[in-house]
This record gives structure tokens, C-alpha cells and sequence, in this order.
């Protein structure tokens, strides 16, 4: 049999293991409109920071936060880090869902500005239940129970870093996971799900810069994010 060539230390955006996925392309076309709508955003903070509301100013330090976790989470796929990449969701999710919340409850903002204590500051999954529109608060604890695992590297959690290796075998990956697509898949169509959360909260709180909305059509362009 040929040899087969090394697995390179870094892939490129032509060569990545999980090109041509079509959650890892919507997930690029979403980081570009985020992004995109976080300079206008950004622009206009610039240049009227005396004016911000409570809400907007929250928003400049939790909005940013968001995007960058989803392009960390993006190159991590790129790079085949699968169980890494897990590992920055539970804090994407948080990111969507204070943001949620507080737009949702701009009476809540007077805690964040003072630290968003532990004991102050509503659960997580009473959050996630604002940020869905879910009245299901044992849906919303499921959620935040399965990232609590993965973060915390607990017996449960490390069932997510299993890779096969064939012949009925299993693993614990130490480094790149290269032929998990289904995993990859999930990864990237969570990750998008909350960026776009994250992006339409920026669009509702900055009414004033007019974000324009997110494309329907994830078909075209390339493997940019």
C-alpha cells in the first residue's frame, strides 16, 4: 500500500479535514455577517459613547466576547480539535444567553454593571429559558448540564472526547480528530446557532445602526471564517 502523507501541523482554509461540510460553510457565511455587522456596530459605539444606554454598554463587552469564542471555535474544526472546540461552547452559550436575558430584562442591567454576582445574578438555565422563549426548565437544565460536564472534565464529560479507531476500538483523543464528521457537523451547526443569537441581540440593541439581516442563502462563497 502507499504511504500516506503526513497529517499536516496546521491546516489551511484548502485543506482543512472538514471542508466541504455544509454546516461548516453556513457557519462561515454567519461569522462573516456577524463580523460585518459588528464594525457598524462598533463604528457607531466609537462615536457615540456618551449616549449609550446601560443595555448597549453591557452589550459592548459581551457582544465581542461571543464572536471571538465562535471564531475560536471555528479554527479549532479547522485545525481538528474537536473535544477543544466542545470545551468553548458551554462559554459561547453563556455569552448568548446574558445577553438574551438582559435584553429581555433591562431592569437586570444594574446587576451586571455591579459584577453579575454568583448569588445575584439569575441561573444560567433561567437564562437559556429567556433566551429560547422555553417555559421548559428541565430543557433548559439538560443543556446547561451536558456543557457542565464537558467543562468541568468529569467521568460524563470525557465520553465526548471518544474517538474510534476501528475494529470495535475506542479511544481518548490527545490530539487531532480527523475522521469524526459527525461530530465536527454537530459542533459547528451548535456553534452557528448561538452566534446567530448573539448577532441578532446586537441588532436589537442597536436599533440606531440598522444591522442588516443575515442572508437565507448559505450556498454560496467559500470557507472563509
Amino acid at each position: 500500500m502507499p504511504e500516506q502523507p503526513p497529517t499536516p501541523a496546521v491546516f489551511m482554509p484548502n485543506n482543512e479535514p472538514y471542508l466541504g461540510l455544509p454546516s461548516i460553510l453556513w457557519f462561515d457565511r454567519i461569522i462573516v455577517w456577524a463580523l460585518a455587522g459588528n464594525t457598524l456596530v462598533a463604528t457607531y459605539t466609537h462615536t457615540h459613547a456618551a449616549t449609550l444606554s446601560g443595555l448597549q454598554r453591557a452589550a459592548c463587552q459581551i457582544i465581542p466576547q461571543g464572536i471571538n469564542i465562535s471564531l475560536s471555535i471555528r479554527e479549532l474544526l479547522r485545525q481538528a480539535y474537536l473535544f477543544p472546540a466542545l470545551v468553548l461552547m458551554r462559554p459561547l452559550v453563556e455569552r448568548a444567553a446574558v445577553i438574551s436575558y438582559l435584553s429581555l430584562h433591562p431592569e437586570a442591567v444594574s446587576l451586571w454593571e455591579s459584577g453579575w454576582k454568583h448569588l445575584e445574578r439569575p441561573s444560567l438555565a433561567t437564562m437559556l429559558q429567556a433566551m429560547s422563549g422555553n417555559n421548559d426548565e428541565e430543557a433548559a437544565k439538560n443543556v446547561w448540564s451536558a456543557h457542565n460536564h464537558i467543562v468541568h472534565g468529569d467521568s460524563i464529560g470525557a465520553f465526548s472526547n471518544l474517538v474510534q479507531l476501528g475494529n470495535g476500538r475506542a479511544a481518548y483523543a490527545s490530539g487531532k480528530t480527523l475522521e469524526s464528521p459527525d461530530v465536527a457537523d454537530n459542533i459547528a451547526m451548535e456553534a452557528q446557532c448561538y452566534l446567530i443569537i448573539v448577532a441578532s441581540r446586537m441588532a436589537q440593541v442597536f436599533p440606531e445602526v440598522q444591522v442588516p439581516p443575515m442572508s437565507t442563502d448559505a450556498a454560496g462563497g467559500g470557507n472563509g471564517g
